[in-house]
C-alpha cells in the first residue's frame, strides 16, 4: 500500500513541527515538502531535519494547491495554524476537495462544521488531539448524559496554563464547561482562568522550566455549596508529542473514510478512538 501523502499546514509553528516529525517517522505516511503558512511569515522555507519545506503564503495558495493535489492523490491536509485562520482554511480545503484533520482551536466552531457538511467536505476536527485526554472527555460526557445535575449548585473553578504563544483560551477547557453545565453547574467559558505568564507558570504552578514553551495544564475543581466536599480533576501535559500520536491516528482514520467514499461528514477524535485508533 502506498503511504498516505500528508501536508502539514502551520509551519514553522512549534506544534506543526512536532506533528511533522511524527509523520516523517511513520512509514505509512509521506510528509510533503509544502506547508500553508500565515501572512506574517516572511521566509520561503523552513527545515525539518535536512528536509526543506516550502512555505506557501495565503496569496499564493490557490495557485499552488491544484498542482500539489494532482501530484499527490489521496492528499490529507493537517491544520495546526492560528485561531484566526480556522474558518477561512476550512473553506479553502472544502473548495479544493481536500480532506483535512484540524487541531487548531478558535474560530466560529458552528460555522466550521457547517462549512464541511454543506460543501461535501470530509474532516476530523477536534480541539484536542491527545487520545488520553479525549478519552477523559468522553468519560465526562458519559457522566453528563447518565447523571444530569450530579453536581447541582456546586461551584466550579477551571484553571488552564499554556505557553505564552497560545492566543486563545483552551478549546479543551471550553468543551469541559459544557459537560459540567449538563451536570448542573452554572459556569460559562468567560470564567475560565487562563495563564500565559512564564514567571507565574514556573513559580506558582510548578511547570518545569524546559516546558514553559510548550505545555497544557488543566485543573477542574468542584466545591459543594457548604464547602464540605471537593472534587478535582487534572490533566497536565508537558511538551507536544502526545498530540503527534493522536494526529497520526486521525490521519489513518480519515484516509479510510476517503477510501470508503465518505463526503459531507465531520468526525471527532472520539470517533477515531471508537474505530480502534489507539496505537
Amino acid at each position: 500500500m502506498n503511504p498516505i501523502p500528508v501536508m502539514i499546514n502551520g509551519l514553522p509553528g512549534n506544534v506543526a513541527r512536532v506533528i511533522a516529525t511524527h509523520i516523517m517517522a511513520d512509514a505509512a505516511m509521506q510528509l510533503l515538502p509544502f506547508s500553508l503558512t500565515g501572512p506574517e511569515i516572511d521566509i520561503a522555507h523552513c527545515h525539518l531535519a535536512e528536509t526543506p519545506i516550502a512555505l506557501i503564503r495565503p496569496e499564493a495558495r490557490e495557485e499552488r494547491i491544484a498542482a500539489i493535489k494532482t501530484a499527490h492523490p489521496g492528499l490529507i491536509s493537517v491544520d495546526f495554524t492560528h485561531p484566526t485562520a480556522v474558518n477561512a482554511n476550512a473553506e479553502f480545503y472544502c473548495r479544493f476537495g481536500l480532506p483535512f484533520v484540524m487541531g487548531t482551536t478558535g474560530g466560529d466552531r458552528d460555522a466550521l462544521l457547517r462549512t464541511v457538511v454543506d460543501n461535501g467536505g470530509l474532516a476530523v476536527i477536534a480541539p484536542n488531539m491527545a487520545k488520553q485526554i479525549v478519552g477523559f472527555q468522553a468519560m465526562m460526557a458519559h457522566a453528563a448524559d447518565t447523571f444530569p445535575n450530579l453536581f447541582q449548585n456546586y461551584q466550579l473553578t477551571i484553571r488552564e496554563s499554556h505557553q505564552a504563544g497560545k492566543a486563545d483560551t483552551s478549546g479543551t477547557a471550553k468543551a469541559m464547561v459544557t459537560y459540567f453545565n449538563r451536570m448542573g453547574v452554572a459556569f460559562n467559558t468567560d470564567q475560565i482562568q487562563k495563564e500565559r505568564d512564564p514567571e507565574r507558570q514556573a513559580n506558582q504552578w510548578g511547570v518545569p522550566p524546559e516546558h514553559l514553551g510548550g505545555h497544557a495544564w488543566h485543573t477542574y475543581t468542584l466545591t459543594s455549596p457548604d464547602g464540605t466536599a471537593r472534587f478535582e480533576f487534572s490533566h497536565n501535559v508537558n511538551g507536544r508529542d502526545i498530540y503527534g500520536e493522536g494526529t497520526r491516528d486521525a490521519i489513518r482514520f480519515l484516509a479510510r473514510k476517503v477510501a470508503d467514499g465518505e463526503k459531507g461528514r465531520v468526525y471527532s477524535m472520539v470517533d477515531v478512538l471508537k474505530a480502534g485508533g489507539i496505537g
